[in-house]
């Protein structure tokens, strides 16, 4: 399925069968080569997503889901980070496989990833108590609609390392200064003026020594160990100037509040990711962050490589962010059957 600017391929929990995950997603995605050709994986970040999905027992969650970042050219599956693209298509899915029944005008999807412990809300339109097959949202990034999802993530601050400022603090220096967050995703936001304004391509280099550091500031990894490619999140943020999406449709500097751009599985992500647009959002809110002086009440607009996705921001008693909003498309592709080496379906 399509969720948002990712495809994600769903594996009923059931059909896996006691298979050993991480061999059975590697040689179903062709994950040992980079060009991922004897596999589903479509070779970017962006396509090399999967989720395991299943009814969850949980009072007050509908749908529980392993998420999966599967390697591109290394036989490896990440299971450290969520994706909020995916969980766009997975509350379709719920819907329209029957595992939450539709309701008659709106149908909520409550979803719990078990990778992080993050509880999202995803809302559907199903008129008269049907499921869309097909839609017309687009989002910035996707060329083709898909149906429409509201997509909540509630309250996000800490799932991975039990604060919102894993530092306790707003600013951390690199000496760069940067703001180390976890919302959706720990995070790792620096200011693009600290780099000289330089071409986003031009910092890659540079951004992945700094997600290191930012890692073992955060508690991600150790000093001796490898540092996870899906987190943290990181990236640049700055102010608003008039530029060019990657499909060359001009965004003017008033249609948006902070210009955004992030890496993914270290290379720059064609749009922005969900937890990196929740991290963002929750960055805005805390005030000294290098991403406060571009908040604009309770939405934030992003300006990425691919358009502007707008964020909405909730808070709850004492301010404290209890959601992250945002307006996506979900659409489903294909129901397949995939072959892959028998080995890999050995039981674990």
């Amino acid at each position: 399925m399509r969720g948002g600017t990712s495809k994600c391929w769903l594996f009923d929990d059931e059909a896996l069968a006691g298979a050993d995950a991480d061999t059975l997603l590697a040689a179903a995605f062709g994950a040992g080569d980079p060009r991922q050709l004897d596999g589903v994986g479509g070779a970017t970040s962006t396509t090399s997503k999967a989720a395991i999905v299943r009814r969850s027992d949980r009072p007050g969650v509908d749908v529980d889901y392993d998420f999966a970042q599967v390697g591109i050219g290394a036989r490896r599956v990440e299971w450290g980070s969520n994706c909020g693209n995916c969980a766009t298509a997975i509350g379709l899915y719920a819907l329209l496989t029957g595992l939450v029944p539709a309701q008659p005008g709106r149908t909520t999807v409550r979803l719990r990833n078990t990778n992080t412990g993050t509880l999202l809300a995803a809302t559907v339109a199903t008129p008269d108590g049907t499921v869309p097959e097909s839609g017309d949202v687009l989002v910035p990034g996707a060329a083709v609609g898909g149906v429409g999802v509201e997509l909540a993530f509630l309250d996000p601050a800490g799932g991975t390392t039990g604060s919102l400022l894993p530092t306790g603090r707003a600013v951390d220096r690199f000496p760069l200064p940067a703001t180390l967050i976890d919302a959706g995703a720990p995070a790792a936001l620096f200011p693009v003026s600290a780099f000289g304004n330089a071409p986003f391509e031009d910092l890659v280099p540079e951004l992945i020594r700094l997600r290191r550091e930012a890692a073992l500031r955060m508690g991600l990894a150790t000093p001796d160990g490898p540092v996870d490619h899906a987190v943290p999140k990181t990236g640049v943020v700055g102010p608003p100037v008039d530029y060019r999406t990657a499909d060359g449709v001009p965004v003017a500097a008033g249609e948006y509040d902070v210009a955004v751009r992030m890496l993914s599985m270290l290379a720059p992500h064609p749009a922005v990711g969900l937890t990196s647009a929740v991290a963002l959002a929750a960055a805005a809110t805390v005030p000294g962050s290098v991403v406060s002086p571009y908040h604009q009440g309770n939405v934030l607009r992003l300006g990425t490589p691919a358009g502007v996705v707008t964020v909405g921001i909730d808070r709850g008693p004492g301010g404290a962010l209890a959601a992250v909003r945002m307006r996506r498309a979900a659409r489903r592709i294909a129901v397949a059957e995939i072959s892959v080496p028998e080995p890999a379906l050995a039981p674990a």
